[in-house]
């Protein structure tokens, strides 16, 4: 071999041992950066978090976690920056912050999902509703500030501790701009099955404060639920109120052999019980019973009687109906008011909650009396009920609350008068007098 060719032949082996270590380099660069970003050496606070909070990877601001941190933990997932916006844009609202394995096909084999709304101090109440509830939960959640770490604690509970009711939930939640959700650091309990979840005095006193002076958006959670429901029919109540047993089967049966009523609401009586009462009415002939004995009282007899008089309790009573009975159109509806506000079964092709109306006062009713304009008629259903533990008292009421209700009245009027231009029509004769009654 000539030395030209030998002299050829070692640069091309030269330039391949070049190109071989530069490849071998760049696979053991990508290797070590992936590495890095899976596991990052530190966390640094979150932005939007004040000083005082310390600092937390859970999760990390721009940064990720390993999944398996994140399998008992849903909502970590959550990019606080995604929410969809309300229509004024004073809230984020965040569709399946947390969706139970079950949920899907649960709603599949369903006609009702139960839609509820609830703050954070008052979410242990779901508990109460699905031990009575087998069906599809759709539940909108209010939190501001570091109300989100404690969302995100009993949802992590709920999986690790009562995974038969996490299956069937899905969960959303609605954040005020003004105050948005801190991730934070979770309490111990929420990976403590012995632990009673969302214990009192957990909140910020600076998150407390901004709450009460804040009104609570009752309508756009009501929205929220309703329509992540999946089912053909909702039932949505308050996160208080709790369904009677067997209600989800008992629905489903009873829908399966009705006759199709597209402007049909089907009513379910809801009753106050006395906190000395030891268990849950077994069916609608206990019911009654404590009825009678004035241990249960039908729901705002004493703070707003309105509330539920057009439901007519004393014929519910007198029907009769007990455990075996089928579920069954005790009577309709015949004498509507203007502050009727039913808790009903019903597709979610009724008019939404007018948003307008913050806290409390003209919440419901508004949306009711709409359906009532529609022509929807109400159905009192039999044998089934809800019940709201605790009687209510007048006296308890704080005075914000009428203070909200003065404004949402102010509200109430103008919306009268939009529903007019709509809908041509004023069966209560609301425009020829002035606004009377005072809903609480």
């Amino acid at each position: 071999m000539g030395k030209a060719r030998r002299d050829k032949v070692r640069s091309w082996r030269f330039q391949w041992s070049v190109v071989m270590l530069a490849a071998v380099a760049l696979v053991a660069y990508n290797a070590v950066a992936n590495l890095w970003l899976l596991h990052p050496a530190a966390c640094p606070l979150h932005a939007s978090a004040p000083p005082s909070d310390p600092p937390t990877c859970e999760p990390c601001a721009g940064g990720t976690l390993p999944s398996s941190a994140l399998d008992d933990d849903p909502v970590a997932r959550l990019d606080l920056r995604l929410g969809r916006w309300d229509g004024s844009r004073s809230y984020r609202l965040f569709d399946y912050a947390a969706v139970g394995d079950l949920f899907a096909e649960v709603s599949a084999n369903s006609r009702v999902c139960l839609a509820t709304q609830s703050s954070i101090e008052r979410l242990h109440e779901i508990l109460r509703i699905a031990a009575h509830w087998t069906g599809p939960i759709s539940v909108a959640v209010f939190v501001a500030g570091d109300e989100l770490r404690l969302l995100r604690a009993f949802t992590t509970w709920l999986f690790r501790c009562q995974p038969e009711i996490y299956s069937r939930l899905a969960l959303h939640i609605t954040m005020p701009s003004e105050r948005p959700g801190l991730h934070g650091t979770m309490p111990t309990w929420a990976r403590d099955c012995d632990a009673n979840p969302l214990p009192p005095g957990e909140r910020r006193a600076d998150t407390v404060a901004w709450r009460a002076r804040h009104p609570y958006p009752q309508n756009h959670m009501r929205n929220l639920a309703r329509k992540n429901c999946h089912t053909p029919f909702v039932f949505l109540v308050d996160v208080d109120i709790v369904p009677s047993k067997g209600m989800a089967d008992a629905l489903d049966s009873f829908l399966a052999s009705t006759p199709k009523c597209p402007l049909c609401a089907y009513v379910v009586p809801t009753y106050e019980l006395d906190r000395r009462v030891a268990k849950f009415p077994a069916n609608k002939s206990e019911l009654v019973r404590l009825s009678r004995s004035k241990l249960a009282i039908p729901f705002h007899r004493k703070v707003f009687i309105y509330n539920q008089y057009a439901s007519n309790f004393s014929r519910w009573e007198a029907s009769g109906g007990n455990e075996s009975a089928q579920t069954h159109i005790s009577h309709n509806v015949t004498n509507f008011e203007l502050l009727y506000e039913p808790f009903y079964v019903a597709p979610d092709t009724v008019p939404a909650h007018d948003e307008r109306f913050l806290g409390y006062g003209f919440t419901r009713n508004t949306q009711v009396y709409e359906m009532f304009l529609i022509g929807y008629q109400f159905k009192v259903l039999s044998p089934i009920f809800t019940i709201h533990w605790g009687l209510q008292a007048r006296r308890n009421r704080p005075l914000w609350r009428e203070k909200q209700n003065e404004k949402n009245r102010k509200h109430f009027e103008t919306f009268k008068r939009e529903l007019f231009a709509r809908y041509r029509k004023d069966p209560l004769h609301l425009l020829k007098r002035p606004q009377q009654g005072k809903k609480t």
